[in-house]
């Protein structure tokens, strides 16, 4: 797990400027950038396609960085991902559906910011009636699923408007951080 690719997703909006998702983006690359070989991109900066594909086939590992829009991604990621994930590329047909995946072998780490406070998750009578975190994020890890991911365990902040907190959020993604690439090193 030499070579990391770090995606941020964020798309601007007026009352969503990225600068949360920016910070934890930029504190990856620096904490990983110690231990490992790290390649970028910024989805709102543009990108190219096949440079994308090629990164996706240098990495071992993905961290998808993105705020959570709506219960899902920003418009500009999705279509990201849409342009990205290529026939006969990133995945191919198959005898099973979903089987046929050409980025078998790697890992992808999901991070995400959520206005939503997180003591909706996990609570059979919270809005997410029951669901923990990676059960709110079943459509994206699907999505990698389907092109042979395997998840690290995911990261998240919540209630990120109502009640910021950026020196405690940097504190708990440094601790995931450490723990889910130190949980990899014993593999």
């Amino acid at each position: 797990m030499n070579n990391i690719l770090i995606i941020n997703g964020h798309q601007f909006y007026p009352y969503s400027q990225g600068r949360l998702n920016k910070t934890l983006f930029d504190e990856m690359v620096s904490n990983l950038s110690e231990k490992y070989n790290i390649k970028t991109t910024v989805v709102q900066d543009g990108y190219d396609i096949k440079e994308e594909q090629e990164k996706f086939k240098w990495a071992d590992t993905i961290i998808f960085q993105t705020p959570i829009y709506w219960f899902s991604l920003p418009t500009l990621f999705k279509k990201y991902f849409d342009e990205v994930y290529e026939y006969g590329v990133i995945f191919q047909g198959a005898e099973k559906y979903g089987h046929g995946g050409l980025l078998k072998g790697k890992k992808y780490m999901i991070s995400t910011t959520w206005n939503a406070p997180e003591s909706e998750y996990n609570n059979p009578e919270g809005f997410f009636k029951g669901l923990d975190l990676e059960g709110t994020l079943e459509h994206i890890h699907a999505t990698q699923r389907f092109v042979g991911m395997e998840p690290l365990e995911s990261f998240s902040i919540h209630d990120v408007i109502t009640n910021p907190d950026i020196e405690k959020h940097i504190a708990k993604l440094r601790g995931h951080l450490n723990q889910v690439f130190a949980l990899e090193l014993k593999v």
